[in-house]
């Protein structure tokens, strides 16, 4: 490889790796600052624990990210590089395809990821897996916004290793990643925000039954043999592996922000 070429990949991978903590650290300090200092108040009572993480843990779980982010940017120039030199078709093809296919391509992504997760972050807790893999994330017994990327090295390689799995399997275009890689930063900020901001219904039970809350994340960092799923409930349901106090829990969390309303207002 001439020099030439490798300073075009070192400036392709410092430019996805300026991208990729600029994103996490807008989703991460934007759901923190937001929840966490401007809405503290008025969202106290959908607080799922009553302690606090120490401002050095919320620090140390950021200066890991960053390390996350890094691995993250560097699989993701792998795939830039293979479709440059011809060996990942499937980015051209599926610009062939039309809007509908980039619609349902986004959609497969996310269901094949929820997939993806359940299984790799099962086997990850096995005992001889977990102490290499997942230790790190769990250092975060009580999550915080910054908890999202905050993974040993080899966890951070099998989650990254998602996309380029999809991509080589699936004709998608890019902008369909680029929109799948904001919901996926999106919904693991909000999932480790602490605080419980799924509605709802009348019997206490979440109101979209199917999507993961933060009480159903937030169990797993409590009790770490439950609740692997990332965005829906069904591989949980389906395995057993829904914790056995998950409605009860939801119910807590979501009654007492009633309870407060109705008091404000009588």
């Amino acid at each position: 490889m001439s020099n030439d070429a490798i300073s075009a990949l070192g400036a392709n991978w410092l430019q996805s790796l300026s991208i990729d903590i600029i994103r996490y650290a807008v989703f991460a300090i934007a759901t923190w600052l937001v929840l966490w200092v401007l809405l503290a108040g008025v969202l106290k009572h959908r607080k799922i624990r009553a302690n606090t993480p120490p401002a050095r843990h919320l620090i140390g779980e950021f200066l890991i990210s960053l390390r996350s982010i890094a691995v993250f940017s560097t699989v993701g120039l792998s795939m830039f590089a293979l479709e440059r030199a011809g060996h990942l078709p499937g980015p051209s093809l599926a610009a062939q395809w039309g809007a509908v296919w980039g619609v349902v391509s986004l959609v497969l992504m996310i269901i094949a990821q929820d997939t993806y997760f359940y299984w790799t972050h099962r086997v990850m807790h096995r005992p001889k897996l977990f102490r290499t893999f997942h230790r790190r994330h769990h250092r975060s017994h009580n999550p915080s916004p910054f908890t999202a990327y905050s993974f040993d090295i080899a966890e951070a390689a099998v989650n990254a290793a998602f996309v380029p799995l999809w991509m080589i399997l699936v004709p998608t275009i890019w902008p369909v990643v680029g929109l799948f890689m904001l919901h996926q930063i999106a919904r693991n900020t909000l999932g480790h925000s602490g605080y419980e901001l799924f509605p709802a219904g009348r019997d206490g039970k979440p109101l979209l039954g199917w999507l993961t809350s933060v009480t159903h994340h937030d169990l797993h960092h409590e009790q770490a043999g439950w609740n692997y799923a990332l965005y829906f409930t069904w591989w949980d349901r389906m395995m057993g592996t829904e914790h056995p106090e998950y409605f009860a829990r939801f119910a807590a969390a979501t009654r007492q922000s009633r309870a407060a309303v109705a008091a404000e207002v009588a």
